[in-house]
């Protein structure tokens, strides 16, 4: 494939540094025969300004026009063939089914929030008409909707190139609100960044949008000068817990703070219940295990940390995964900073006096072998930090409570995670069923008899969660309801009709759904 290898500034190219970074093979370790421009300052404060020159115009355009854009984009990722899916698994080691479905997620989320668009409830629409009889005081005419904050930079994931990265939700989300994006491309995967960027760039030709909707820049050690740049107005991130602090404190220190929306750490409790093990504690041992390697256990969603309370069916339950994960494969990871990374946690966990290693190989060599490990209890009850550390790969931790009243004193203990799971029988159900508002505190998605590690893209999903799971626990960064962390609300005082925005005026051309003193209707005021 034939990549020019430039930052991609106010719908054109630029490359004026001389240093060039480079994408490798995640599977061999060779470099792959592109080279790409490390943004300069000046490329990067460009960059932002694109956005910021945008902003105006894109923020006005009818949300059908937006709508049709990301329909665009959609098509543009649908008609990547083989060759495309042949270099995002060379640049990450993924295999080709794999790619093929995150194709298809991504073009979907787009598809998904063009509908989002097309029937306005993102408007968040509310009129209060005058009442200018009312005493003591008059009410004036009051009229909200939301509207798109202003230039997003958004941060790639290193294990979805697709569905996470240059055109992913974040991406997606932020474009929906009316916000031009400065993406910042990820190093493990700069080449898969460059085609899809081309792919953004063609739909925004083919359907009229502003020079600057879309840039994006490469190369190490930029990401600070965006987050500062004045014209970014919020910042969209997934990565590692230290990645994401740093980004929400360069934000906060900033003249004007802005809001980062950063997924980061969460190691997903999984909590095996008693009737449930009873009655198939082979068979949920078989799907944990199933769970914790798949993909080389690099998803955000991967349940590093399964509790259960004490008994013959608990201890069996735990021999038989033992047993299972003793016997899975190698995998290669995302890149040699992943494996890195991976092989820093497993060491932690060994070198820890409370934790013993239960089942997998030693590991060696370039590819990531799985691990199941056992932890006393005291270590979740007393907040030891190793338990909380998400470790990013084919691993999981396994602690041993003695009753209902020490698993509710450990969950208490437990950091914000993205998801929490329930594996229960309808009698475990009755007998537990007070966990679910423990669970309520913890965790952004609850699951029952179900695998965290598939991320539904709809209007009811939520992937997000109290800190450390996320920066802001009020969002999600899968499903629809992710733009609204880039919308702000705003109110309209005594307005004539011809100034207010669209889903305001009296007739309600759009015909959406609006708040009208009270009352939830599509009628004109």
């Amino acid at each position: 494939m034939q990549l020019l290898g430039k930052n991609y500034i106010a719908g054109a190219r630029s490359g004026e540094g001389e240093r060039r970074v480079y994408s490798y093979d995640a599977g061999t370790g060779e470099q792959l025969p592109y080279d790409f421009c490390q943004a300069t300052p000046g490329e990067v404060d460009d960059a932002a300004r694109a956005a910021g020159a945008c902003y105006p115009v894109y923020r006005a355009l009818p949300a059908a026009r937006r709508a049709d854009f990301l329909d665009a984009i959609a098509n543009e990722l649908d008609a990547f063939g083989d060759d495309f899916i042949s270099l995002v698994s060379r640049e990450t080691a993924l295999p080709a089914v794999r790619i093929a479905g995150e194709r298809g997620r991504t073009s979907n989320q787009m598809r998904l929030f063009a509908k989002v668009l097309r029937r306005g409830d993102f408007y968040g629409a509310r009129i209060d008409t005058a009442i200018l009889d009312r005493k003591p005081m008059p009410r004036v005419d009051m009229r909200q909707c939301k509207m798109g904050v202003g230039p997003v930079a958004v941060f790639g994931a290193s294990n979805f190139p697709l569905a996470f990265s240059t055109a992913g939700g974040d991406t997606a989300a932020a474009l929906a609100a009316g916000c031009p994006v400065v993406f910042k491309a990820h190093s493990g995967h700069m080449a898969t960044a460059e085609c899809v960027a081309d792919a953004i760039i063609r739909a925004a030709e083919k359907t009229g949008m502003p020079k600057g909707v879309f840039n994006m820049i490469y190369g190490s050690g930029v990401g600070e000068a965006l987050v500062k740049h004045p014209a970014i107005q919020a910042v969209g991130f997934t990565g590692s817990l230290k990645g994401g602090r740093a980004l929400c404190d360069m934000a906060a220190a900033r003249p004007q703070p802005i809001p980062v929306f950063a997924e980061m750490s969460s190691v997903n409790p999984v909590l095996v219940l008693p009737e449930a093990l009873k009655q198939r504690g082979e068979l949920v041992a078989n799907e944990l295990a199933t769970s914790v390697v798949t993909g080389c256990g690099q998803f955000c969603t991967n349940p590093g940390l399964v509790v259960g309370i004490r008994s013959p069916e608990f201890s069996a339950f735990l021999a038989s995964l033992a047993s299972i994960m003793a016997d899975q494969p190698a995998q290669t990871m995302l890149n040699t900073g992943t494996l890195k990374s991976y092989e820093k946690g497993l060491a932690a966990l060994h070198a820890h006096s409370g934790i013993k290693h239960l089942a997998g190989q030693a590991q060696a060599g370039n590819q990531a072998r799985p691990q199941l490990f056992q932890a006393d209890v005291s270590l979740l009850l007393d907040g030891d930090k190793l338990l909380q550390e998400e470790v990013f790969g084919p691993a999981t931790v396994v602690v041993e409570v003695a009753d209902k009243a020490q698993l509710v004193q450990a969950l208490l203990g437990l950091h914000g995670q993205l998801t929490a799971t329930l594996i229960a029988e309808p009698a475990d159900i009755n007998a537990f069923g007070d966990l679910v508002p423990v669970l309520e505190q913890k965790a952004g998605r609850l699951l029952l008899n179900g695998y965290p590690t598939g991320v539904e893209v709809c209007d009811a999903m939520v992937h997000g969660g109290p800190y450390p799971a996320t920066s802001d626990a009020r969002g999600t960064s899968v499903g629809t309801l992710a733009i609204d962390r880039f919308l702000r609300p705003v109110c309209y005082q005594n307005y004539p009709d011809g100034l207010l925005p669209e889903p305001l005026k009296d007739a309600n051309p759009l015909g959406i759904r609006r708040l009208v003193n009270g009352e939830m209707t599509t009628d004109a005021v």
